[in-house]
């Protein structure tokens, strides 16, 4: 029996808080029924298993946006004219008001490109969508994968913070070999 992801509640809460505005840009995220809270816990998640990273607690973006909104900030600021699962764009110091919280980034998660790697991993979009909110505020906090060092640390904190998420760890498909999402057609006649 799989138990459903806990409630914000029931999250760690040693971390400062930080806020995530999800805004739907894509109104078809709204065909995935608890989308916004489930990368809101995704968050909340983060902060509360590394309250290191969020020292003065934050405010961060979290868009839920469509492929090509996603395909042309990726062209706009990275130079590459396709779209991606997940955008981050970190604040610059002086975009946080004096005396506020500091606020952290933006996150743009892609829908098409969420749904169709979800399907093709056979896991609930919902979890794919945690996992890219997770990998995104790790960027916000400075984490990248360039190196295989780099990557490997980075997997190892998503992976830690997506258990406490209930969601099945998405590195360990690398290693395992890819079953097919429906039976072939047998011919038993």
């Amino acid at each position: 029996m799989t138990r459903p992801p806990p409630a914000r509640s029931e999250l760690p809460t040693a971390a400062p808080n930080v806020d995530a505005t999800v805004t739907i840009e894509d109104d078809r995220w709204l065909e995935h029924v608890g989308i916004e809270n489930a990368v809101a816990r995704a968050v909340d998640a983060v902060s509360g298993a590394y309250p290191e990273l969020f020292a003065g607690g934050g405010d961060v973006a979290l868009v839920l946006s469509s492929d090509n909104h996603v395909k042309a900030l990726n062209s706009d600021f990275r130079g590459k004219p396709q779209p991606t699962n997940v955008l981050s764009f970190p604040a610059h110091a002086r975009a946080t008001e004096p005396g506020a919280a500091p606020y952290l980034g933006d996150i743009i998660l892609a829908r098409e490109t969420i749904e169709r790697e979800a399907h093709e991993a056979g896991i609930p979009v919902a979890h794919h969508a945690q996992h890219l909110t997770v990998h995104g505020l790790l960027h916000l906090r400075g984490f990248d994968h360039q190196t295989d060092d780099d990557a490997d640390a980075m997997e190892a904190l998503e992976t830690r913070v997506l258990l406490l998420l209930h969601v099945a760890d998405p590195y360990a498909r690398e290693h395992a070999p890819r079953l097919p999402l429906t039976e072939p057609d047998l011919d038993i006649s």
